[in-house]
């Protein structure tokens, strides 16, 4: 039996999140693990760094769709800071290909979510923190925007990296 098609919004939020994490991902293509970890320009950025920090992202704001914002880490404590800054390295040990497994883990039940969700007008208050605007909340559809535009900006991150690192392109 084949499942129904998704309607045309659910479609075109999984098609573009996808496509984009198609782009992060093929900056490392080719790579060592190495060369994953490298530092390549003057940011502190790596490219399994970049892979890590967008899978964390992502899983927790699909956590926040289902949960409001005590999924949302803390804005006070600093060891919230201490683990988020380590979601842009490569600790010792890992690997690409652990970091893109567990990115693929993250993305398949993002992409659950994209077909299942009963309404992406559902909201829930953002997290008390100085970065946000107090009172307001997001809706399923909003934070699915806000994760297609954090990856893509996080894929022309890496693009320039891998660059960097041995004058190859994303798309060349």
């Amino acid at each position: 039996m084949t499942e129904p098609p998704l309607p045309a919004e659910r479609a075109d939020l999984l098609e573009a999140l996808q496509l984009q994490r198609f782009f992060l991902r093929n900056t490392t293509r080719d790579l060592t693990d190495e060369q994953v970890g490298q530092r390549s320009t003057v940011s502190e950025l790596c490219l399994g760094g970049l892979i890590k920090h967008v899978a964390d992202t992502e899983q927790t704001w699909t956590s926040f769709i289902k949960l409001g914002p005590t999924a949302m880490p803390s804005a006070t404590d600093p060891a919230t800071f201490e683990r988020r800054a380590q979601t842009f390295q490569m600790l010792p040990g890992e690997t690409l290909a652990g970091i893109l497994a567990a990115y693929d883990t993250v993305a398949t039940h993002t992409d659950d979510l994209i077909r299942t969700l009963p309404d992406l007008d559902a909201s829930q208050p953002l997290a008390e923190a100085p970065w946000f605007e107090s009172g307001v909340r997001w809706s399923a559809r909003r934070v699915l925007l806000h994760l297609i535009a954090e990856t893509s900006q996080h894929a022309g991150h890496a693009d320039i990296i891998r660059e960097a690192i041995d004058g190859a392109k994303s798309m060349g």
